[in-house]
C-alpha cells in the first residue's frame, strides 16, 4: 500500500498504520501515556485538517512524525516534565516513612506494551524498542530539554538520518548533530540502571517471576527478598516516599504493607518490562480488588525496580486487568 493518501478512507487507513509507533515516539516525548494517546489524537485531527496542503513532498510518515513533534514541544513548552520518586526525594527508612502524594501530573506513567511496541520479526530490533521505552530510559529523557530530547529519540531509537531530522525541525544537520551530542552527554550523566526486557524465551526470566509469584502470593517476604538485588528500589507513586534495600522493604511489607497479605497477581507488561495487577482481599471479605500495578526490573537474575502504581482506576483498564477476581 503507497504511503500517499489520495481519499478521506486512504488517509484513515494510512494514519491508522502509523498508530502505535507514533504513539511510542509522543510518549517517549512526554513520559505520560495518556498524554501520548491525547497527542497522537491531535497530531491526526491536524493532519486532516491540513490534507489538503500537503504537497507529498516527503512521506505521509514523515509528514505526521512533524506534526507530531510540534503537537510535543507545544505541550512541553507548558514546563510539563515526569518524573520517578527516585528523582524527587532522597531515600527513606521504613521505620520514619512519610506518604507525602503528589499530584498526576508529577509522574511518569506506566505504558501498556501493545500501544508503543510495533510489532517485529527482528528479535534485535524489539530488543531496541523495549529497551527505549524502559521507565529508566523514558525518566532520564525528562531531563533533557524538549528539542534536544526529540532529536534524540529520532535518531538513535527511530534511526533517522541528520539530514531528515534537520528537516523535520527546520534547522540545520549541524545544529541538529550538536543537539544529539549535547544529549548524549546529558543522559551519560545520568545513573541509568540496566534491566531486562521482558522475554518470554527466557527460562532463566520466568523462573524469577514465577518464584516472584508464588512468594508474594503466600506473602513469604524472606523469599520474596531473597529474589531482590541487594540495593533494590521499591517506589509507589503517586506518593514520592521510595525505600532501597532488602530491610527496609522487607520492613515495608511486614509494617505499613500488611494489607497486601493474601493478595493475587495477574501477569502482563509495562515498557517493555515484566508486570503484574495485583488484587488485594476485599474489605467485604469476599473477592479481591485492584491494589497496584506492579512494574519489575531486572536485571542479572535479580529484581532490582519494584514500582507499584497505585491509581489502579487509571491502569487496571488501560492495561485491560480485570475489575476485580473471584
Amino acid at each position: 500500500m503507497s504511503d500517499l493518501a489520495t481519499t478521506p478512507l486512504d488517509l484513515d487507513a494510512a494514519m491508522d498504520r502509523y498508530r502505535v509507533e507514533l504513539t511510542g515516539y509522543c510518549y517517549r516525548m512526554l513520559g505520560s501515556s495518556f498524554d501520548a494517546e491525547d497527542a497522537v489524537q491531535d497530531t491526526y485531527i491536524r493532519a486532516w485538517r491540513a490534507h489538503g496542503k500537503f504537497e507529498g513532498r516527503s512521506s505521509l510518515r514523515s509528514w505526521l512524525y512533524r506534526i507530531a513533534t510540534n503537537v510535543c514541544l507545544d505541550l512541553l513548552s507548558a514546563g510539563k516534565k515526569r518524573a520517578r520518586p527516585m528523582d524527587l526525594t532522597a531515600a527513606q527508612h521504613q521505620a520514619s516513612a512519610v506518604l507525602s502524594e503528589r499530584p498526576e501530573v508529577t509522574w511518569l506513567e506506566p505504558v501498556p506494551d501493545g500501544r508503543v511496541l510495533p510489532q517485529s520479526a527482528d528479535p534485535a530490533e524489539m530488543a531496541l524498542a523495549k529497551e527505549s521505552v524502559r521507565l529508566a530510559f523514558v525518566a532520564a529523557l525528562q531531563h533533557l530539554p524538549p528539542k534536544q530530547r526529540a532529536v534524540l529519540i529520532l535518531r538513535e531509537v527511530l534511526a533517522w538520518k541528520a539530514d531528515e531530522v534537520a528537516q523535520l525541525l527546520d534547522t540545520t544537520v549541524a545544529s541538529v548533530n550538536s543537539a544529539l551530542q549535547r544529549a548524549r552527554a546529558t543522559l551519560a550523566g545520568q545513573s541509568l540502571r540496566e534491566s531486562d526486557p521482558a522475554d518470554p524465551l527466557d527460562a532463566q526470566q520466568a523462573a524469577l517471576l514465577e518464584q516472584y509469584l508464588a512468594a508474594f502470593e503466600a506473602y513469604d517476604i524472606s523469599r520474596l527478598t531473597a529474589l531482590l538485588h541487594e540495593d533494590a528500589v521499591l517506589s509507589m507513586p503517586p506518593y514520592d516516599l521510595w525505600l532501597q534495600g532488602h530491610a527496609d522493604i522487607a520492613a515495608w511489607h511486614l509494617n505499613q504493607g500488611i494489607g497486601c497479605k493474601g493478595s493475587r497477581l495477574v501477569p502482563t507488561t509495562a515498557n517493555g518490562m515484566p508486570a503484574f495487577g495485583q488484587y488485594r482481599p476485599a474489605a467485604s471479605g469476599s473477592g479481591h480488588t485492584p491494589w497496584a500495578l506492579q512494574v519489575l526490573e531486572i536485571s542479572d537474575g535479580r529484581i532490582v525496580g519494584l514500582n507499584a502504581f497505585l491509581d489502579t482506576e487509571r491502569w487496571f483498564p488501560l492495561f485491560g486487568l480485570p475489575e476485580q477476581l473471584p
